[in-house]
Protein backbone atom coordinates (compact mmCIF):
# COMPACT_ATOMS: atom_id res chain seq x y z
CA UNK A 1 0.00 0.00 0.00
CA UNK A 2 1.50 3.36 -1.15
CA UNK A 3 0.22 6.01 1.28
CA UNK A 4 -1.71 6.01 4.78
CA UNK A 5 -3.74 8.75 5.83
CA UNK A 6 -3.77 9.63 9.83
CA UNK A 7 -6.53 12.11 11.15
CA UNK A 8 -6.24 12.71 14.49
CA UNK A 9 -9.61 14.47 15.94
CA UNK A 10 -11.30 15.41 19.72
CA UNK A 11 -13.92 17.06 19.22
CA UNK A 12 -13.66 17.94 15.76
CA UNK A 13 -17.38 17.67 14.64
CA UNK A 14 -17.42 21.30 13.22
CA UNK A 15 -14.80 20.68 11.19
CA UNK A 16 -14.25 16.99 10.55
CA UNK A 17 -16.96 16.45 7.52
CA UNK A 18 -15.51 19.09 4.90
CA UNK A 19 -12.06 17.28 5.59
CA UNK A 20 -12.72 13.72 5.40
CA UNK A 21 -14.68 13.92 2.14
CA UNK A 22 -11.86 16.69 0.69
CA UNK A 23 -9.70 12.89 1.29
CA UNK A 24 -12.10 10.55 0.37
CA UNK A 25 -12.53 12.19 -3.25
CA UNK A 26 -8.92 11.70 -3.80
CA UNK A 27 -9.54 8.38 -4.47
CA UNK A 28 -9.73 7.51 -8.31
CA UNK A 29 -8.20 4.92 -10.94
CA UNK A 30 -5.00 4.09 -10.19
CA UNK A 31 -4.91 4.76 -6.84
CA UNK A 32 -8.23 3.62 -4.86
CA UNK A 33 -8.89 3.93 -1.21
CA UNK A 34 -8.52 0.38 0.43
CA UNK A 35 -6.19 -1.02 -2.63
CA UNK A 36 -3.56 1.63 -2.69
CA UNK A 37 -4.27 3.82 0.52
CA UNK A 38 -5.86 3.88 3.82
CA UNK A 39 -7.77 6.41 5.49
CA UNK A 40 -7.03 6.07 9.18
CA UNK A 41 -9.51 8.43 12.41
CA UNK A 42 -8.34 8.29 15.61
CA UNK A 43 -11.13 9.20 18.13
CA UNK A 44 -9.07 10.91 20.50
CA UNK A 45 -11.78 10.95 23.49
CA UNK A 46 -13.97 12.78 21.67
CA UNK A 47 -17.89 13.73 23.75
CA UNK A 48 -19.21 15.15 20.20
CA UNK A 49 -20.17 13.59 17.30
CA UNK A 50 -16.66 13.25 15.89
CA UNK A 51 -16.88 9.21 16.42
CA UNK A 52 -20.43 8.95 14.46
CA UNK A 53 -19.45 11.43 11.63
CA UNK A 54 -16.45 9.30 10.95
CA UNK A 55 -18.09 6.27 10.92
CA UNK A 56 -20.75 7.31 8.62
CA UNK A 57 -18.26 8.01 5.59
CA UNK A 58 -17.68 3.83 5.27
CA UNK A 59 -14.39 3.88 3.66
CA UNK A 60 -12.73 5.49 7.08
CA UNK A 61 -11.30 3.24 9.24
CA UNK A 62 -11.96 4.95 12.93
CA UNK A 63 -9.81 3.59 15.68
CA UNK A 64 -9.36 4.65 19.31
CA UNK A 65 -5.23 5.64 20.77
CA UNK A 66 -4.25 3.85 23.56
CA UNK A 67 -4.17 4.98 26.99
CA UNK A 68 -2.93 8.01 27.20
CA UNK A 69 0.66 7.60 29.18
CA UNK A 70 2.31 9.73 31.42
CA UNK A 71 4.15 12.22 29.99
CA UNK A 72 2.79 12.43 26.45
CA UNK A 73 0.45 14.55 24.58
CA UNK A 74 -2.48 13.30 23.16
CA UNK A 75 -2.06 14.20 19.76
CA UNK A 76 1.37 12.29 19.80
CA UNK A 77 -0.55 9.06 21.25
CA UNK A 78 -3.00 8.93 19.11
CA UNK A 79 -1.32 9.50 15.64
CA UNK A 80 1.55 6.96 17.11
CA UNK A 81 -0.89 4.36 17.74
CA UNK A 82 -2.65 4.60 14.34
CA UNK A 83 1.15 4.97 12.55
CA UNK A 84 1.55 1.50 14.29
CA UNK A 85 -1.60 -0.08 12.95
CA UNK A 86 -1.05 1.67 9.35
CA UNK A 87 0.54 0.14 6.08
CA UNK A 88 1.63 2.32 3.79
CA UNK A 89 4.91 3.06 2.67
CA UNK A 90 4.31 6.54 3.00
CA UNK A 91 2.34 8.42 6.33
CA UNK A 92 0.64 11.46 5.86
CA UNK A 93 -0.78 12.97 9.51
CA UNK A 94 -3.47 15.32 8.68
CA UNK A 95 -5.34 17.67 11.09
CA UNK A 96 -9.27 17.71 10.97
CA UNK A 97 -9.41 21.34 10.13
CA UNK A 98 -7.63 20.94 6.72
CA UNK A 99 -9.47 20.95 3.47
CA UNK A 100 -7.79 19.11 0.87
CA UNK A 101 -7.44 19.99 -3.21
CA UNK A 102 -8.27 17.18 -6.16
CA UNK A 103 -5.72 15.40 -6.57
CA UNK A 104 -3.35 16.73 -4.00
CA UNK A 105 -2.07 13.12 -2.39
CA UNK A 106 -1.18 11.79 -5.71
CA UNK A 107 0.84 14.98 -6.20
CA UNK A 108 2.17 15.27 -2.79
CA UNK A 109 3.89 11.73 -3.18
CA UNK A 110 5.30 12.43 -6.78
CA UNK A 111 6.56 15.94 -4.97
CA UNK A 112 8.34 14.22 -2.33
CA UNK A 113 10.04 11.36 -4.67
CA UNK A 114 10.97 13.57 -7.34
CA UNK A 115 12.87 16.03 -4.30
CA UNK A 116 14.33 12.50 -3.06
CA UNK A 117 13.00 13.98 0.74
CA UNK A 118 12.12 11.55 3.50
CA UNK A 119 9.52 13.81 4.76
CA UNK A 120 7.15 16.49 3.02
CA UNK A 121 5.61 19.55 4.78
CA UNK A 122 2.96 21.96 3.70
CA UNK A 123 2.03 24.93 5.13
CA UNK A 124 -1.74 25.42 4.03
CA UNK A 125 -3.50 28.52 2.96
CA UNK A 126 -4.84 30.10 5.86
CA UNK A 127 -8.28 30.50 6.10
CA UNK A 128 -9.67 33.66 8.77
CA UNK A 129 -12.42 34.87 9.61
CA UNK A 130 -13.50 38.04 12.14
CA UNK A 131 -11.44 41.29 12.82
CA UNK A 132 -8.56 39.57 15.53
CA UNK A 133 -7.90 36.79 13.29
CA UNK A 134 -7.63 38.74 10.12
CA UNK A 135 -4.98 40.96 11.82
CA UNK A 136 -3.44 38.58 14.45
CA UNK A 137 -2.41 35.79 12.33
CA UNK A 138 -0.69 37.71 9.15
CA UNK A 139 2.01 39.07 12.33
CA UNK A 140 2.46 35.47 13.49
CA UNK A 141 2.95 33.63 10.00
CA UNK A 142 5.04 36.64 9.03
CA UNK A 143 7.27 35.78 12.15
CA UNK A 144 7.06 32.27 11.24
CA UNK A 145 8.53 32.92 7.75
CA UNK A 146 11.08 34.67 9.26
CA UNK A 147 12.48 32.20 11.85
CA UNK A 148 11.79 29.48 10.02
CA UNK A 149 12.59 29.95 6.23
CA UNK A 150 11.43 27.24 4.32
CA UNK A 151 14.32 27.24 1.54
CA UNK A 152 16.80 26.78 4.53
CA UNK A 153 14.61 24.28 5.88
CA UNK A 154 14.76 22.34 2.69
CA UNK A 155 18.56 22.94 2.77
CA UNK A 156 20.50 19.82 4.18
CA UNK A 157 23.85 21.70 5.01
CA UNK A 158 20.82 24.01 7.15
CA UNK A 159 20.29 23.25 10.69
CA UNK A 160 17.00 25.23 10.80
CA UNK A 161 14.47 22.47 10.86
CA UNK A 162 10.37 22.83 10.84
CA UNK A 163 7.20 21.23 9.45
CA UNK A 164 3.54 22.02 9.99
CA UNK A 165 1.35 19.14 11.46
CA UNK A 166 -1.59 19.94 9.27
CA UNK A 167 0.28 18.69 6.36
CA UNK A 168 3.29 15.84 7.03
CA UNK A 169 4.05 13.19 5.05
CA UNK A 170 7.06 11.20 6.21
CA UNK A 171 8.29 7.82 4.32
CA UNK A 172 7.33 4.74 7.04
CA UNK A 173 10.93 3.37 7.36
CA UNK A 174 12.61 7.08 8.23
CA UNK A 175 9.69 7.74 10.57
CA UNK A 176 10.21 4.72 12.33
CA UNK A 177 13.78 4.69 12.22
CA UNK A 178 13.92 7.84 14.07
CA UNK A 179 11.31 6.49 16.77
CA UNK A 180 8.39 8.42 14.87
CA UNK A 181 5.84 10.50 17.00
CA UNK A 182 7.31 8.17 20.38
CA UNK A 183 10.13 10.22 20.12
CA UNK A 184 8.71 13.18 20.65
CA UNK A 185 5.28 12.31 22.85
CA UNK A 186 5.88 15.10 25.16
CA UNK A 187 6.58 17.65 22.67
CA UNK A 188 3.70 20.41 22.25
CA UNK A 189 5.09 21.21 18.92
CA UNK A 190 6.03 17.66 17.86
CA UNK A 191 5.85 18.26 14.71
CA UNK A 192 8.75 20.98 14.39
CA UNK A 193 10.62 18.24 16.84
CA UNK A 194 9.62 15.54 14.66
CA UNK A 195 11.52 17.42 11.30
CA UNK A 196 14.21 18.68 13.57
CA UNK A 197 14.94 15.05 14.80
CA UNK A 198 14.82 13.72 10.81
CA UNK A 199 17.49 16.23 9.80
CA UNK A 200 19.91 15.49 12.25
CA UNK A 201 19.94 11.96 11.62
CA UNK A 202 20.88 13.07 7.72
CA UNK A 203 17.28 12.59 6.10
CA UNK A 204 16.68 15.26 3.72
CA UNK A 205 13.11 16.93 4.18
CA UNK A 206 10.84 19.35 2.06
CA UNK A 207 8.78 22.14 3.74
CA UNK A 208 6.83 24.71 1.89
CA UNK A 209 3.50 27.22 1.13
CA UNK A 210 0.70 24.95 -0.32
CA UNK A 211 -1.97 27.06 -1.37
CA UNK A 212 -2.51 24.75 -3.94
CA UNK A 213 -2.44 21.31 -1.82
CA UNK A 214 -4.54 22.15 1.26
CA UNK A 215 -6.40 25.06 3.11
CA UNK A 216 -6.95 25.16 7.06
CA UNK A 217 -9.33 27.11 9.34
CA UNK A 218 -7.41 26.50 12.46
CA UNK A 219 -9.65 28.38 15.48
CA UNK A 220 -13.43 28.68 15.34
CA UNK A 221 -13.42 31.01 17.95
CA UNK A 222 -11.29 33.83 19.78
CA UNK A 223 -11.23 31.84 22.78
CA UNK A 224 -9.64 28.95 21.08
CA UNK A 225 -7.06 31.02 19.28
CA UNK A 226 -5.93 32.97 22.27
CA UNK A 227 -5.50 29.40 23.63
CA UNK A 228 -3.71 28.04 20.74
CA UNK A 229 -1.66 30.77 20.40
CA UNK A 230 -0.50 30.46 24.08
CA UNK A 231 -0.05 26.62 24.09
CA UNK A 232 2.73 27.30 21.12
CA UNK A 233 4.50 30.74 20.60
CA UNK A 234 7.00 30.32 23.11
CA UNK A 235 7.70 27.16 22.10
CA UNK A 236 7.98 28.23 18.46
CA UNK A 237 10.47 31.36 18.85
CA UNK A 238 13.35 31.44 21.25
CA UNK A 239 13.09 34.91 22.73
CA UNK A 240 9.28 35.72 22.98
CA UNK A 241 9.81 38.78 25.93
CA UNK A 242 12.20 40.14 23.02
CA UNK A 243 9.57 39.77 20.29
CA UNK A 244 7.09 41.55 21.97
CA UNK A 245 9.34 44.83 23.05
CA UNK A 246 10.18 45.19 19.26
CA UNK A 247 6.43 44.22 18.47
CA UNK A 248 5.26 46.77 20.99
CA UNK A 249 7.76 49.22 19.47
CA UNK A 250 6.45 48.86 16.25
CA UNK A 251 3.17 50.06 17.56
CA UNK A 252 4.50 52.62 19.45
CA UNK A 253 6.24 54.18 16.11
CA UNK A 254 3.91 53.63 13.88
CA UNK A 255 1.25 55.33 15.83
CA UNK A 256 2.81 57.57 17.89
CA UNK A 257 5.25 59.28 15.10
CA UNK A 258 1.82 61.06 13.58
CA UNK A 259 0.94 62.58 16.73
CA UNK A 260 4.14 63.64 17.62
CA UNK A 261 4.58 65.13 13.90
CA UNK A 262 1.28 66.81 13.85
CA UNK A 263 1.53 68.03 18.28
CA UNK A 264 4.85 68.75 18.59
CA UNK A 265 7.24 69.92 15.67
CA UNK A 266 6.06 73.08 14.06
CA UNK A 267 8.88 73.76 11.96
CA UNK A 268 8.70 72.56 8.28
CA UNK A 269 12.02 70.09 8.29
CA UNK A 270 11.31 68.65 11.77
CA UNK A 271 8.12 67.83 10.38
CA UNK A 272 9.66 66.29 7.38
CA UNK A 273 12.35 64.48 8.78
CA UNK A 274 9.56 63.01 11.26
CA UNK A 275 7.42 62.21 7.92
CA UNK A 276 10.57 60.10 6.52
CA UNK A 277 11.18 58.11 9.55
CA UNK A 278 7.41 57.35 9.84
CA UNK A 279 7.58 55.92 6.39
CA UNK A 280 10.48 54.26 6.78
CA UNK A 281 9.36 52.10 10.17
CA UNK A 282 6.17 52.03 8.26
CA UNK A 283 7.85 50.33 4.93
CA UNK A 284 9.96 48.01 7.06
CA UNK A 285 6.71 46.54 9.09
CA UNK A 286 4.88 46.03 6.50
CA UNK A 287 7.30 44.55 4.17
CA UNK A 288 7.79 42.01 6.64
CA UNK A 289 4.23 41.48 7.61
CA UNK A 290 4.03 40.35 3.92
CA UNK A 291 6.04 37.72 4.02
CA UNK A 292 3.09 36.02 6.02
CA UNK A 293 1.18 35.03 2.41
CA UNK A 294 -2.28 36.83 3.45
CA UNK A 295 -4.35 39.10 1.60
CA UNK A 296 -3.25 42.59 1.38
CA UNK A 297 -5.84 43.88 3.43
CA UNK A 298 -5.45 41.10 6.10
CA UNK A 299 -1.47 42.54 6.22
CA UNK A 300 -3.08 46.36 6.47
CA UNK A 301 -5.23 45.68 9.41
CA UNK A 302 -2.21 43.76 11.27
CA UNK A 303 -0.79 47.02 12.53
CA UNK A 304 -3.99 47.17 15.08
CA UNK A 305 -3.41 43.48 16.40
CA UNK A 306 0.12 44.63 17.38
CA UNK A 307 -1.13 44.78 20.82
CA UNK A 308 -2.45 41.09 20.95
CA UNK A 309 0.63 39.60 19.33
CA UNK A 310 2.90 41.57 22.70
CA UNK A 311 0.42 40.06 24.70
CA UNK A 312 0.15 36.39 23.44
CA UNK A 313 4.03 36.17 23.51
CA UNK A 314 3.99 37.50 27.36
CA UNK A 315 1.44 35.19 28.19
CA UNK A 316 2.52 32.35 26.46
CA UNK A 317 6.17 32.69 27.81
CA UNK A 318 4.45 33.07 31.49
CA UNK A 319 2.32 29.93 30.90
CA UNK A 320 5.96 28.03 29.76
CA UNK A 321 8.32 29.84 32.51
CA UNK A 322 6.60 30.38 34.78
CA UNK A 323 3.15 28.37 35.40
CA UNK A 324 4.69 25.16 33.63
CA UNK A 325 1.91 24.63 32.45
CA UNK A 326 -0.31 25.05 29.37
CA UNK A 327 -3.64 23.67 28.13
CA UNK A 328 -5.38 22.21 24.76
CA UNK A 329 -8.52 20.81 23.90
CA UNK A 330 -9.02 20.02 27.81
CA UNK A 331 -5.76 18.74 28.75
CA UNK A 332 -3.50 20.40 30.85
CA UNK A 333 0.40 19.88 29.59
CA UNK A 334 3.32 20.48 31.91
CA UNK A 335 5.93 22.14 29.63
CA UNK A 336 8.85 20.95 32.46
CA UNK A 337 10.40 18.74 29.66
CA UNK A 338 8.87 19.88 26.67
CA UNK A 339 10.75 23.42 27.20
Amino acid sequence: MRLSVIVPARNEADVLRPCLESLLAQSEPGFAIAEDWELLLVDDGSTDATRSIALDLAPVTVLDPEPLKPGWTGKANAVWTAAGKSQGEWLLFTDADTVHAPGNLQRAIHEAQHAGVAMLSYSPRQVVTGFWQRALMPLIFSELALAYPPDKVSDPSSRVAAANGQFLMVERAAYFQVGGHSAVAGSLLEDVDLALLLKRRKFPIRFRFAPDALSSRMYRSFGAMMEGWTKNLARLFAFPLMMAGWRALDFLLLLGLPLLLWHLFAQPIARIALAVVWLRVLWRFYSRVAKSNFSALDCALSVFALPLFCLLLVRSWWQHTVRSEVSWKGRPYSTTKSG
